[in-house]
């Protein structure tokens, strides 16, 4: 099992770039990210993640979208997606 990638406090905009970098680097194995320090998602940092995810998905690799809080629950809730939807990718 692959270690958890514990993703940026603030993943907005600017963010964007150093989250896909970020998860390219975790090419290999399971997807596991971690959002416990996640205080804010943006969409374009939402589609980045969701790009990665399905990647995976389709290498057959496992994603799990772990430790998301209320408040970034509620954010995705409000752009239409769950962990767990980010979890199956674009299926």
């Amino acid at each position: 099992m692959s270690d958890p990638i514990v993703l940026a406090s603030r993943l907005d905009l600017p963010a964007a770039s150093a989250l896909k970098t970020q998860l390219k680097e975790h090419a290999e194995g399971d997807l596991i990210m971690d959002l416990s320090e996640v205080k804010h998602l943006g969409a374009l940092c939402l589609q980045v993640m969701l790009a990665a995810a399905t990647g995976a998905v389709a290498a057959g690799r496992a994603v799990s979208v772990i430790n998301a809080t209320d408040r970034v629950t509620d954010q995705l809730r409000v752009m239409g997606m769950s962990p767990e939807t980010i979890a199956r990718g674009r299926t």
